[in-house]
């Protein structure tokens, strides 16, 4: 999947993701990894949504919240393996 870098600053990040489903899900996440602010927009259907993160380190909580939604992830995948 690609994601194109638009705003690189310590305190703010805005990154646009290719999925809409995938922005909020790492908004929801960014929020609960600490950021003051976590929130997509897309300017138009056809557009990409832009994922906009603002925090005291926004890239670490990017970070954080991917590293987070992994474990999730790979614990949901252990979880239905336990079922065969």
């Amino acid at each position: 999947m690609e994601v194109k870098i638009i705003n690189d600053e310590k305190s703010s990040l805005d990154i646009e993701i290719a999925s809409v489903t995938l922005a909020e899900v790492l908004r929801v996440y960014a929020n609960n990894a600490g950021a003051k602010v976590s929130v997509w927009k897309r300017e138009h259907p056809t557009k990409n949504p832009i994922l906009h993160i603002e925090a005291d380190n926004a890239k670490k909580v990017l970070k954080d919240a991917i590293k987070n939604l992994e474990k999730e992830i790979d614990s949901a995948v252990t979880d239905f393996k336990k079922l065969k």
